[in-house]
C-alpha cells in the first residue's frame, strides 16, 4: 500500500522569544550572535507531579498548550511561556548548561543551573539553593531520583577532596545530621570520622557523582563488573543523554570508540562494595542508598559521538532508544526489554533487536496516539529527515506517512499555507535541511534559506468523538491489529483530512468512518476468490516497477518501500492460505467493535454527548452488520429505533454474544448487589489501568461496585475495576463511595451531567454521609457531601493561614458545580446594621469637645461583639467609663467662697488620681483587639495630666496602647520596635516596651538592642525591658537574658565588681524578671538567691521600698519553683524553714544554726541582714515568705506546710500578727489546700477562727465583757480573713463565670459596701452588722475592692451585667466620697478591664503558671498614690496579661462570611464538684478551659451538626495560628440549612415555618391560574415565590429556579400542571434541604410526560430509548432502598410515591399503545422491527421502551430459548421455565413470549 502525504501545518516562523524579550527590554544585543542558548521544552516537565495525576479531561486540553521556552545567554535566564515572559533568573557567574530534575520525592520540579563552581538550584516558587561544586563538574543530567554530575578528567587532581569548602565545618555539621538523624550515641564518633574521610578519599577520584537530596553531598557512583562494585573513575564515557523518566544513561567514550548504555539502579546489599571497610565502621542506617550503572548495550565503530539520542516507542508499546549517527547518515533504533520483578523494572538490551533508517536529523513527536502511555513514557513516534530532505512519520519501525512544505512557503508568506491545493509539488528552492526542538507534536523546520519554521505534524481530532475512538482502538486492540489500523489511518486515504490544520469536527469523523469502513471492505476484498500467486503477480507486474521508480524519485530504498507496500500480504503469503488474512481481517474488526462499544457504553452516561452517541451508533450498526452480530446490531436499534429503517434485521444469528449492557449491569448491582457471577461481563477496555477513554464508564462502575459492597483487592475492586480511594477512614459502603468520588476527582459538576437515574445512587450515598461524616476526610470530600463548613475546618488545619484563600479556592472548585460557586449577596443581619447606623452618634456625649475623639478603644466594636452584646449600650459604657482622652467637666457653685475653693481642689485630686487610674483597665479591655499589619499602627498613647503625676500614668498608658496590638503575622520585627524608638527615653515607650514583652514579641531584640536600652540609664525603660524580656522568655532560662537581670542586682555581683548605684525599683523589677524567666525550674542556685534577697535589706538610704523588694523576691521564688515544692530537691526543706523563719514561725528550735546557713556568703558586703540581734524583721519579710511559699506547694495539698501557716486562734497570736498578714496567710494556705475551695458560706465561715466568730457575733451583744483593743483587733482580722477568702475563690475559679462563686462574691461585695455607707436596712443576711465602728474605714474600702476584683476575676470576659452595674457604682460613688485614692481607683478600673477582658473575647486560666500572674496582679497591698510603689511595683499589675487565654469561639456562616448565632452543646468532663456535665452556649461564647473540655457539639434545627472531640489535657490553650487548634483560632464554620433562616434574622423562629408560607403562594397560584385577568391588580403586593425562596436560601440555581418555573407571570406554556408539581418540587427541595434534587425530579417529570406525547402524538418526539433505561434504574435505585440492600437514615432521597406513580404511568403508556403487540409479535417471530414510513419509526420507537422496559432480550436470543424449551412438551405452563432462562426479563414479557411463540 502506498506511503501516504500529508502537508504540515506552519505555525509560523520562528525565532527564539529570549531575543524578543530582550529586543524589549533594550538590552544592548551583544556583536557576537551565537553566544546564546535556548532550548523549548514541555510544560509538564514544570508541573508538580501531583497536578497531573488526573489524565481524562486534560487529554484533550494538552494537545493545544504553549511550548515554553528556556533562553540563556551569559549569566541570564529568560523562562518564557508562548510570548509572554515568565520568569527571569539572574546569576553571579555565566550559566554553563541548565536542565529541569526531580529530587527524590519531592514533587516539584527544579530547575538546575551550572556555573563554574557551583550549581544553583531554582523551584517553580522562586525559592533557591546554591550549592558549591569543584571546577571540574563539566555539565550536568537529570535522572528521575536525581541529578547527575560530569567531572572533567583534571578532577582527580584535586588535593582537597571533593568539594572546596574553606572550612571543614560543613562536613562535620553533615555528620552530626546524620548521626541525629539515626539516633546514634556519641561513641559511635571517632570509627564514623574516619569511615568518612576514606569516603571522601574515594569519592575524590569518581568521575561520575549524583546528587539527589539538596541537604546531602553529592555521592560517586558505582559500576558493576563481574558481580563487584567499584566506583566509577572512567574519566572518558561522556554522557551522552539521559532520561529524566526511566533510570537510563547514554555514554560516548572517545578512547574506545564505543556508544554504551547504561541502567541507574539503587545497589543491592548483596553485592560486595569496593570499600568493604565501609560497612564495617559506620553504622547501619547511616549509610545513605548508593547507585551504580549497569551496562546494557555497546556499539563501537563511532568516530565521534551521535548527534542526538532519544527515547520512542516501537508499534508494539515497547521503549526503543535511538542514536542519529550524521557521519553514517543513519538512525540506529535499540529495542528495550523491561521485566518487572517484585515492583521494581529491570531493563534490558538484546543484540538481535537493533535496526536503522536512513536520516540525516530525527526527533521524537507525539502524534499517533497523544494520550496513551506506557508505564511512564509517553507514546512516542519518531519523525525522520531523510538524506534527499524528505520528512517521514515512523511509529517504531513501521513507516506510516511522508511530510511536504505548503508550496505558498516560498514566496513568502507563511500564513497562506491555509488554501493551497493537494496537487502543488513542494516547491523547488526550499528543501529541509534539519529539525529541532520538538515538543509533543510540533517542530521546528529548518529550510536551506536559513529560515526556520515551527511547524504542526498533526494536531488532535478537534472531534472529541473521533479522539475518544482513536485513543480506544489504541487501548482497545493488540498491537499488530492497531498498527494495521494506524496505517489505513494515515495511509494516502480519505482520512488524510483527520492531520489537516482547517479539518472540520464532522469531516474528522467521517474520515475515521472511512478507515473503517476500509477495514470492512478489505475483509470482504479478501473472502472473495483470489489466485494464489497474487503476490507474485503483483511483484510481476508493470505496477511495480513503475512504483519502485517513484520511490527512487522519493529517495526511498526501495527494499523499505517493499517491506511497507507488502506489509499485509506478507503475513497471509507465509501462511500461504486466504483463510488466515480473512480472519486476521474478521478479528481485527470484532476487536474494534469491541473497543468502540465500550466508548459507546461509556458515552451513554453523559448527558452532553448524545450526538456523538448516535453518531457512534451508525458507525457501530455498519461493523456489527458487517460481521453478522445480530445482538450487537438489535442492541443499537433499541437504544436508536430510528436506525432500524438502513438496517435489516434477521434472527439468523452467527454469533449469540450478548454486548454489554452498562445500564443492565448498574441495575444487577443494585438489585443483586455485586456478586461476581454478574459483573464477568464487563469489557476490557473498562478493566484495563489507566485507561482514559472510558474511564468515565470505570468510575461509575467502580462507585456502583462500592455502593453495592464490592472488596477492596490490592488497587482493584472485586467487580475487576480499578479505583482510585482518597484517603480517610470509613466505617459504610456509602461512606467508601464518597472517598472514591473525591479519589477520581468526580465532582458535582460530573454528578449532573449523568443520566437522572444513574446518578440517584451516588447522590444518595453523599445525602447519607452529610449528617455527620467522619472528622478525617479532606476537604474536597466534604464539599461533595455539601459540607462547605468543615471543608473550611479541614482546609484551616491542612494549610496555613496566608495559604488559605488560594488553597480554598483551588481545591474545592473542582468538587462543587459553577453553579453552587455562592454567589451570595452578603445580606448584612439587622441587628449589625442597626448599629452601624449608631456608629457616628455612638460617642457624643456632652463632654467631648469632637465626637471623633480617638480614645484608644475605638477598635473595640466589631460584627462579633455587635453579635455578642446585641442592642445593649454596655461596650458604648465601658468606653465611657474607662476614656482619659477627654476632660472631664467638674461643676462649680456661682459665688465660689474660699472653702469651695478647697473643696474643687480635693475634687479636682480626686478626679486626676481617677484619671491616671483608669489606663490600667483599659488595657485588660482591649487587650490584643487590634488585629492589623504593623506598617498600619499608630501608636499614640497620649494622657492629659499635670507634671508630678506623670511618669507612672504615662508607663500605664503606653501599656495600654500597647496590649492593643495583636498582629497578624503573630510576631512584630524588630525594625518595627527600633523605629520607634525615641531619642530621649521616656516612660511611653518603657510601656510599649512591656506591653510587646507580655505579648511574647520581644524575642525579635538582639542582644544589642538589649544594651542600647540599658545605657539609657532610664528607670521606667529598663523596668519595663526587663519585665517584658523575662515575659517573651517565660520560663526558657535563656543565659544571656538572665545575665541581663543579674547586673540589675548588686548583691549578686561578685566581689570584684565595681559598686554600682543602683534605684531598689530596678532592683525589685529585676527580682521578679528572674522569677518570671525561670518559671517552673526549681533551679537551685536560683533559689538559694532569691531566698537571700526576701530576707534582705535593699541597701543605702531606701529604707521604704523594702517591702517591695522582699515581696518581688518572694513572687520570683514561689515562680521558680512553682508547684514543685513537694519534690524531694535536697535543700527544700531548709529553704523551707528559712521562710516560715522570715514569717515569724515560733515553732523554729534551731535558730542559730539557720541563720549561719543562712549568711554563708554574707561576708563579701557590709550590709547585713534585716536583724535585731537574732530577730527578723517580720514587717518587711514575712509577706514575700508567705507568697513563696503559697506559690511553691501550690495545688500540693501539703497538710504538713499548711499546719504550719496557722491563722491566730488566741488573743495573744492576734495581737502578734498584723491583720494583713492573716489575709496573706489565708490565701496561701487556700492556695495550698486548691481542691478544697468552694464556693459556699460555709466554706468561707469555715475559715474563721472560733475565736474571731465568736468576738464579732458578741459585737451587737451588750452583756459581752470585750474591750475596744480586742474588739478592733477581731473585727480587723475578720474582714481581712473574709476578703482572703474571697480572693482564694476568685483565683480558684478564675475565668470560670462559676454561678455559686459570683453569687457569694457578690453578697459579700454587697455587704462590705452596705457597712461602708448603709444603704439597705431590710438585710435579711446573717452576716455580723456594725463593723464600720471598730475598724476604719480605709481598711473595709480596700477590701470591699479586693472581693470586686475577684468577682471580676471569676466573670472575667463575660461582661456580666450584675456584676458591672456593681462596678459602675463604685466608680462613681467614690469620686463623690472623696475616700477613694488612687488604688482604689486602679482596682476599680483593673475590674472593669478584667470583666471585658479583650472586648468579651478573653479570660483567665486556672493553671499554675496563670494563678502566679494573677496574684502578682491581684496582690493585696493596693498603692496610695500614682508614683507609690513601696510595698509593690506598679508594672507588675500588667502581669495578668500572661493568665489570659483567648478561648472565645465564633461561628461563621460559611455561605455568608458572616459572623452568626449558633446553639452548641459544651460537654465537661467529671470534676470533684461535679460529674460529666452537658449545658447549652449561645456563639459568640467563651468555652471552658482545655482541661475539662471534652466535645463541643453545633447542635439545633437550623445548623447542619458538627462535632468537635477533644482530650481533656492540662495544658494552655490554643496560640493564635496554631495548625492543632481544632477551634481554627476561634472561627468555626457552620452551614445553615436550606429550609431554615438564621437566628440574627428569626430569633423566635415564625419564619422558618416554610410549609406555611410555601402553601399561601400554592393557594395564590392556584387561583391566579384559573382567572387570568380579574384581580391583576392585586399582583404587586403578593410574595413571589422567589422572594421567599431567597429567604432561606442564597443558592443561585434555587432562586433562578423560582423566578422560571414557578413565577405566575411566565405563563407562556399555560400548563397549571406542570407550574404546580415545580412548586411542590421546590418546596420538598428546599424543606429538606437537598436542592441538587430539583434536575432528577424535573428530568423525571419531563421523561414521562414526552413518552406519554409520543404515544398520543403521530410525529416523533423522542428519537431513543435512554430515558427509559435511566428511568427504570430510578426504580431499582428505590426498590434498593425500600429492600434495605442501600442503607438509609432518612428513606429515599426522591419520594417513593413520586416513583411509584411513573412506573404506573409507563406500563400504563405501553399498555394503550395500539400497534404495540403486532410489532411485538413480528419481533419475538422474525426480529424485524416496524418499517413503513414515519408511522414505522415511531412504532419501532414504542417497541424499543417496551423492550427496555421490560428487559427482553435480542430476538436471537429469545429464539434459542424457545427452541430448547419446545422440545420438552411441558405440560403445564412453561412460564416458570422461561422466567429461569431469562432471569432479567418481566413477568409481563415472559407472559407475552409464552403467548405469542409457545401457546402457537
Amino acid at each position: 500500500m502506498p506511503v501516504g502525504v500529508r502537508q504540515l501545518s506552519v505555525l509560523g516562523e520562528f525565532k527564539p522569544f529570549g531575543l524578543i524579550a530582550e529586543a524589549l527590554d533594550g538590552k544592548p544585543s551583544d556583536t557576537s550572535t551565537d553566544d546564546y542558548d535556548y532550548f523549548l521544552f514541555d510544560p509538564e516537565i514544570a508541573r508538580q507531579r501531583e497536578d497531573s495525576s488526573d489524565n481524562d479531561a486534560s487529554a484533550s486540553a494538552l494537545s493545544d498548550r504553549r511550548d515554553h521556552e528556556l533562553f540563556i545567554r551569559g549569566n541570564r535566564i529568560i523562562w518564557s511561556i508562548g510570548a509572554r515572559v515568565f520568569k527571569r533568573f539572574t546569576l553571579p557567574s555565566p550559566v554553563i548548561k541548565a536542565c529541569w530534575c526531580r529530587m527524590g520525592d519531592n514533587p516539584e520540579a527544579l530547575l538546575c543551573v551550572l556555573q563554574l563552581d557551583s550549581l544553583t538550584i531554582y523551584n517553580t516558587s522562586g525559592e533557591v539553593v546554591s550549592i558549591p561544586l569543584p571546577g571540574s563538574i563539566t555539565s550536568v543530567w537529570s535522572l528521575p531520583f536525581g541529578l547527575l554530575l560530569q567531572q572533567g578528567a583534571e578532577g582527580n587532581l584535586l588535593k582537597h577532596g571533593p568539594f572546596p569548602y574553606s572550612s571543614p565545618s560543613l562536613v562535620s555539621r553533615d555528620i552530626i545530621r546524620n548521626r541525629r538523624e539515626t539516633g546514634h550515641s556519641p561513641h559511635h564518633n571517632f570509627s564514623f570520622l574516619s569511615a568518612y574521610d576514606q569516603l571522601i578519599k574515594g569519592e575524590s577520584s569518581s568521575s561520575h557523582l549524583i546528587l539527589k537530596d539538596l541537604l546531602e553531598e553529592p555521592q560517586s557512583i558505582y559500576i558493576e563488573e563481574r558481580g563487584k562494585l567499584n566506583i566509577m573513575r572512567d574519566f572518558d564515557e561522556r554522557i551522552i543523554w539521559t532520561s529524566d523518566l526511566i533510570p537510563l544513561m547514554a555514554s560516548y567514550n572517545k578512547v574506545k570508540m564505543q556508544h554504551s548504555v547504561w541502567v541507574a539502579e539503587v545497589i543491592n546489599s548483596s553485592l560486595e562494595v569496593e570499600n568493604s571497610s565501609l560497612s564495617a565502621t559506620v553504622p547501619t542506617g547511616v549509610l545513605l542508598k548508593r547507585f551504580s550503572f549497569r551496562r546494557i548495550w555497546q556499539g563501537k565503530g563511532a568516530h565521534t559521538a551521535a548527534s542526538k539520542v532519544f527515547l520512542a516507542t516501537d508499534d508494539d508499546s515497547a521503549p526503543i532508544i535511538c542514536f542519529l549517527f550524521l557521519e553514517q547518515k543513519k538512525l540506529l533504533s535499540l529495542r528495550l526489554q523491561t521485566v518487572e520483578i517484585n515492583n521494581e523494572i529491570l531493563y534490558d538490551v538484546k543484540p538481535d533487536m537493533s535496526w536503522s533508517i536512513p536520516a540525516i536529523a530525527a526527533a521524537p513527536v507525539i502524534v499517533t496516539r497523544p494520550s496513551v502511555k506506557v508505564g511512564l513514557l509517553p507514546y512516542t513516534d519518531i519523525i525522520v529527515l531523510a538524506p534527499e530532505s524528505i520528512l517521514i512519520l515512523y511509529s517504531g519501525k513501521q513507516c506510516l506517512c511522508r511530510y511536504l512544505l505548503p508550496s505558498c512557503l516560498g514566496i513568502g508568506n507563511p500564513s497562506c499555507n491555509l488554501g493551497f491545493s493537494k496537487a502543488t509539488s513542494i516547491s523547488h528552492d526550499l528543501k529541509i535541511v534539519g529539525l529541532a526542538d520538538a515538543v509533543e507534536a510540533r517542530i521546528n523546520v529548518k529550510v536551506n534559506n536559513r529560515m526556520i519554521f515551527r511547524c504542526a505534524l498533526h494536531r488532535s481530532p478537534s472531534s472529541s468523538l473521533a479522539n475518544d475512538s482513536i485513543t480506544a482502538m489504541a487501548e482497545g486492540l493488540s498491537p499488530s491489529f492497531y498498527n494495521h489500523f494506524l496505517v489505513l489511518l494515515w495511509g494516502d486515504s480519505e482520512s488524510s483530512c483527520l492531520s489537516e490544520a482547517n479539518s472540520t469536527v464532522d469531516s474528522e469523523w467521517s474520515s475515521f468512518c472511512d478507515a473503517i469502513m476500509q477495514m470492512c471492505k478489505k475483509s470482504s476484498a479478501v473472502s472473495q476468490e483470489t489466485p494464489e500467486s497474487s503476490w507474485e503477480f503483483l511483484l510481476n507486474s508493470k505496477f511495480h516497477k513503475n512504483y519502485c521508480k517513484i520511490n527512487s524519485m522519493i529517495e526511498l530504498s526501495s527494499g523499505v518501500a517493499l517491506d511497507r507496500t507488502g506489509l499485509d500480504s506478507m503475513r497471509s503469503h507465509i501462511d500461504g492460505t486466504k483463510s488466515s488474512e480473512k480472519s486476521f481481517h474478521f478479528d481485527l474488526l470484532m476487536e474494534s467493535l469491541n473497543s468502540l462499544h465500550a466508548v459507546y457504553e461509556s458515552l451513554k452516561m453523559d448527558n452532553l454527548r448524545r450526538r456523538d452517541l448516535e453518531l457512534l451508533a451508525i458507525l457501530l450498526c455498519n461493523i456489527a452488520k458487517f460481521l453478522g452480530e445480530e445482538c450487537y446490531l438489535d442492541h443499537y436499534v433499541r437504544d436508536f429505533p430510528a436506525l432500524c429503517k438502513t438496517v435489516k434485521m434477521g434472527i439468523n444469528c452467527l454469533s449469540s454474544k450478548a454486548p454489554f449492557n452498562l445500564f443492565r449491569w448498574l441495575e444487577n448491582c443494585l438489585q443483586h448487589g455485586c456478586t461476581s457471577d454478574k459483573t464477568n461481563n464487563l469489557p476490557l477496555v473498562v478493566c484495563k489501568d489507566g485507561s482514559s477513554v472510558v474511564s468515565w464508564a470505570r468510575k461509575i462502575v467502580s462507585f456502583y461496585s462500592l455502593l453495592c459492597g464490592a472488596k477492596i483487592i490490592g488497587n482493584k475492586l472485586s467487580s475487576g475495576v480499578s479505583c482510585n480511594i482518597a484517603s480517610g477512614s470509613s466505617c459504610s459502603n456509602e461512606e467508601l463511595t464518597v472517598l472514591a468520588m473525591v479519589g477520581e476527582k468526580f465532582g458535582l459538576k460530573e454528578l449532573d451531567s449523568l443520566p437522572s437515574g444513574v446518578s440517584l445512587p451516588l447522590r444518595h450515598a453523599l445525602d447519607k454521609c452529610r449528617e455527620s461524616p467522619p472528622s478525617d476526610w479532606p476537604a474536597a470530600a466534604y464539599v461533595l457531601i455539601g459540607r462547605e463548613d468543615l471543608a473550611l475546618s479541614c482546609l484551616a488545619r491542612s494549610c496555613k493561614f496566608k495559604e488559605l484563600e488560594t488553597q480554598t479556592n483551588m481545591n474545592l472548585v473542582s468538587m462543587s458545580t459553577p453553579y453552587m460557586l455562592h454567589l451570595h449577596p452578603v445580606t448584612i443581619p439587622s441587628t449589625i446594621a442597626d448599629t452601624v447606623g449608631l456608629e457616628s452618634t455612638k460617642f457624643e456625649d456632652t463632654d467631648s469637645i469632637d465626637g471623633s475623639m480617638a480614645d484608644g478603644m475605638e477598635n473595640i466594636f466589631s460584627s462579633c461583639t455587635q453579635l455578642r452584646y446585641g442592642r445593649d449600650l454596655r461596650l458604648n459604657e465601658v468606653r465611657r467609663l474607662l476614656c482619659s482622652a477627654r476632660p472631664v467637666a467638674i461643676q462649680t457653685s456661682a459665688n465660689p467662697s474660699a472653702s469651695d475653693q478647697d473643696l474643687q481642689q480635693a475634687q479636682l485630686w480626686q478626679l486626676a488620681q481617677r484619671t491616671t487610674a483608669l489606663p490600667l483597665g483599659r488595657g485588660a479591655f482591649t487587650l490584643a483587639t487590634i488585629y492589623t499589619l504593623l506598617t498600619e499602627v499608630n501608636l499614640d498613647p497620649s494622657i492629659r495630666n499635670i507634671q508630678e503625676l506623670k511618669s507612672w500614668p504615662e508607663f500605664h498608658n503606653a501599656v495600654a496602647a500597647g496590649l492593643r496590638l495583636a498582629p497578624l503575622q503573630g510576631k512584630v520585627s524588630r525594625t518595627w520596635i527600633i523605629y520607634n524608638r525615641p531619642e530621649e527615653p521616656n516612660a511611653v515607650h518603657a510601656g510599649l516596651l512591656l506591653a510587646l514583652g507580655l505579648h511574647g514579641f520581644l524575642r525579635v531584640l538582639t542582644i544589642t538592642d538589649t544594651y542600647q536600652y540599658f545605657s539609657q540609664e532610664h528607670e521606667a525603660t529598663t523596668v519595663g525591658l526587663m519585665l517584658g524580656l523575662a515575659a517573651s522568655y517565660r520560663g526558657t532560662m535563656q543565659p544571656s537574658i538572665s545575665k541581663c537581670l543579674y547586673v540589675h542586682i548588686p548583691y549578686r555581683h561578685p566581689s570584684s565588681f565595681p559598686e554600682l548605684e543602683l534605684p531598689t525599683l530596678l532592683q525589685t523589677a529585676a527580682l521578679m524578671s528572674v522569677g518570671l524567666l525561670f518559671e517552673g525550674s526549681a533551679h537551685p542556685q536560683t533559689m538559694q538567691t532569691l531566698v537571700g534577697e526576701i530576707g534582705r535589706r535593699s541597701g543605702g538610704d531606701n529604707v521604704l521600698e523594702r517591702e517591695g523588694y522582699a515581696v518581688s523576691a518572694g513572687f520570683s521564688l514561689g515562680l521558680v519553683a512553682l508547684g514543685r515544692g513537694e519534690e524531694a530537691l535536697g535543700f527544700m526543706d531548709t529553704l523551707v524553714d528559712r521562710l516560715f523563719h522570715y514569717i515569724g514561725g515560733k515553732e523554729i528550735c534551731n535558730e542559730r544554726s539557720l541563720l549561719l546557713a543562712a549568711s554563708v556568703d554574707e561576708h563579701n558586703r557590709v550590709t547585713g541582714q534585716m536583724m535585731d540581734g537574732t530577730t527578723v524583721n517580720v514587717d518587711v519579710t514575712a509577706p514575700g515568705a508567705m507568697i513563696a511559699l503559697a506559690l511553691m506547694f501550690l495545688k500540693s495539698e501539703s497538710e504538713v506546710i499548711v499546719s504550719r501557716l496557722t491563722i491566730p486562734q488566741t488573743h495573744f497570736d492576734l495581737q502578734y500578727v498584723r491583720p494583713d498578714f492573716i489575709m496573706l496567710r489565708v490565701i496561701a494556705r487556700n492556695l495550698i489546700m486548691w481542691g478544697r475551695i468552694h464556693p459556699s458560706k460555709d466554706w468561707i465561715q469555715s475559715q474563721i477562727p472560733e475565736i474571731i466568730k465568736n468576738g464579732v457575733k458578741g459585737l451587737r451583744d451588750d452583756t459581752m465583757d470585750i474591750d475596744e483593743m480586742d474588739a478592733e483587733t477581731i473585727v480587723q482580722a475578720y474582714v481581712n480573713i473574709v476578703a482572703g477568702a474571697c480572693i482564694s475563690l476568685g483565683l480558684r475559679f478564675a475565668g470560670t463565670k462559676d454561678a455559686n462563686a459570683q453569687e457569694l462574691l457578690y453578697e459579700y461585695a454587697a455587704y462590705f459596701l452596705n457597712e461602708i455607707k448603709p444603704v439597705s436596712t431590710t438585710n435579711r443576711s446573717t452576716f455580723p452588722k456594725g463593723l464600720s465602728q471598730y475598724v476604719d474605714r480605709g481598711t473595709l474600702e480596700i477590701c470591699l475592692h479586693l472581693i470586686v476584683l475577684s468577682l471580676s476575676v471569676v466573670m472575667a470576659g463575660s461582661g456580666h451585667l450584675q456584676t458591672f452595674r456593681l462596678l459602675r457604682f463604685l466608680r462613681n460613688r467614690s469620686s463623690v466620697d472623696g475616700h477613694a485614692n488612687y488604688g482604689i481607683q486602679m482596682a476599680v478600673s483593673l475590674a472593669i478591664g478584667f470583666l471585658f477582658l479583650g472586648g468579651g473575647t478573653r479570660t483567665f486560666s486556672t493553671s499554675n503558671s496563670s494563678i502566679a500572674a494573677l496574684l502578682i496582679t491581684l496582690y493585696p497591698r493596693l498603692p496610695t498614690g500614682p508614683n507609690d510603689n513601696r510595698c509593690h511595683l506598679q508594672a507588675f499589675r500588667h502581669l495578668y496579661v500572661l493568665a489570659t487565654e483567648a478561648r472565645w469561639l465564633q461561628t461563621v456562616d460559611v455561605d455568608t462570611g458572616l459572623p452568626v448565632y449558633a446553639p452548641l452543646e459544651v460537654t465537661i468532663k467529671e470534676t470533684e464538684h461535679y460529674s460529666e456535665t452537658s449545658f447549652c452556649e449561645i456563639t459568640p461564647c467563651i468555652l471552658p478551659e482545655r482541661s475539662i473540655l471534652k466535645t463541643v457539639r453545633v447542635c439545633g434545627p437550623r445548623y447542619w451538626p458538627q462535632v468537635i472531640e477533644l482530650v481533656p489535657e492540662n495544658k494552655p490553650w490554643w496560640s493564635f495560628g496554631d495548625r492543632n487548634d481544632p477551634f481554627h483560632s476561634g472561627i468555626l464554620h457552620v452551614k445553615r440549612k436550606v429550609g431554615a433562616c438564621s437566628y440574627v434574622d428569626d430569633p423566635i423562629g415564625c419564619q422558618s415555618l416554610l410549609s406555611r408560607a410555601m402553601h399561601k403562594v400554592f393557594g395564590l397560584t392556584s387561583l391566579r391560574a384559573g382567572y387570568t385577568g380579574n384581580n391583576s391588580n392585586n399582583g404587586s403586593a403578593a410574595v413571589t415565590v422567589d422572594q421567599l425562596v431567597s429567604t432561606f436560601s442564597s443558592d443561585p440555581s434555587l432562586i433562578a429556579f423560582a423566578q422560571l418555573c414557578c413565577d405566575l407571570s411566565w405563563n407562556s406554556r399555560s400548563d397549571v400542571d406542570f407550574q404546580e408539581f415545580c412548586l411542590q418540587v421546590l418546596f420538598e427541595c428546599i424543606s429538606k434541604d437537598r436542592p441538587a434534587l430539583l434536575q432528577v425530579y424535573l428530568s423525571l417529570y419531563t421523561t414521562i410526560g414526552s413518552l406519554a406525547e409520543q404515544v398520543s402524538n403521530s410525529n416523533l418526539l423522542v428519537g431513543d430509548s435512554l430515558s427509559v433505561s435511566s428511568l427504570k434504574l430510578a426504580l431499582s435505585y428505590n426498590e434498593a432502598v425500600m429492600t434495605g440492600r442501600l442503607a438509609t437514615s432518612r428513606g429515599s432521597i426522591v419520594q417513593s410515591v413520586f416513583l411509584g406513580s411513573l412506573r404506573k404511568r409507563v406500563e400504563e403508556l405501553l399498555n394503550s399503545a395500539e400497534q404495540l403487540k403486532t410489532d411485538l409479535h413480528n419481533y419475538l417471530n422474525s426480529g424485524s422491527w416496524p418499517n413503513d414510513g414515519s408511522f414505522g419509526v415511531k412504532s419501532s420507537t414504542i417497541l424499543s421502551w417496551y423492550l427496555q422496559w421490560f428487559g427482553v432480550p435480542a430476538a436471537p436470543t429469545v429464539k434459542t430459548m424457545v427452541d430448547k424449551i419446545k422440545p420438552m412438551n411441558i405440560s403445564l405452563s412453561p412460564v416458570p421455565l422461561l422466567c429461569l432462562l431469562l432471569p432479567g426479563t418481566h413477568i409481563n414479557a415472559v407472559e407475552e413470549i409464552n403467548r405469542f411463540l409457545l401457546s402457537t
